[in-house]
C-alpha cells in the first residue's frame, strides 16, 4: 500500500504564504505524476497543481503565478509553496500521487488533507 502523509496547513492572513509537503512512503516502484487539490467549502475538490517526474507542470488559472509545484523525485515528496494567499484559497488541500507499486500494480492514492484558512 502506498500512503501519503501531508504537512503545512494552517491560518494565514491574505498576502501571506504557506509551504505544503507530502511525502509518500509504501512500496513504491515507479512515482508518476504528483499533484495537489482542494475542496473549497461547499464546493466540489478541483485540481491546484500538478507535476510529471521530468518537471512539466500545470496550474489552475486561479493560482497561477501565487503557487508553485515541485518535486523531490529521491523523496517521493511534492510540495505546494502557496504566495499572496487570498480568501478564496481556503479549503482542504489534498495530496494525489500516481505510479507503480512494487508489484507492479498502478496507483492512485490521495492524502488525508490538510486546512488552509486565509482570512481578510
Amino acid at each position: 500500500q502506498v500512503q501519503l502523509v501531508e504537512s503545512g496547513g494552517g491560518l494565514v492572513q491574505a498576502g501571506g504564504s504557506l509551504r505544503l509537503s507530502c511525502a509518500a512512503s509504501g512500496s513504491i516502484f515507479s512515482m508518476g505524476v504528483m499533484g495537489w487539490y482542494r475542496q473549497p467549502p461547499g464546493k466540489q475538490r478541483e485540481l491546484v497543481a500538478a507535476i510529471t517526474r521530468s518537471g512539466p507542470t500545470n496550474y489552475a488559472d486561479s493560482v497561477k503565478g501565487r503557487f508553485t509545484i515541485s518535486r523531490d523525485n529521491a523523496k517521493n515528496a511534492v510540495y505546494l509553496e502557496m504566495n499572496s494567499l487570498k480568501p478564496e484559497d481556503t479549503a482542504v488541500y489534498y495530496c494525489n500521487a500516481q505510479g507503480l507499486q512494487g508489484i507492479l500494480a498502478p496507483f492512485n492514492t490521495w492524502g488525508q488533507g490538510t486546512q488552509v484558512t486565509v482570512s481578510s
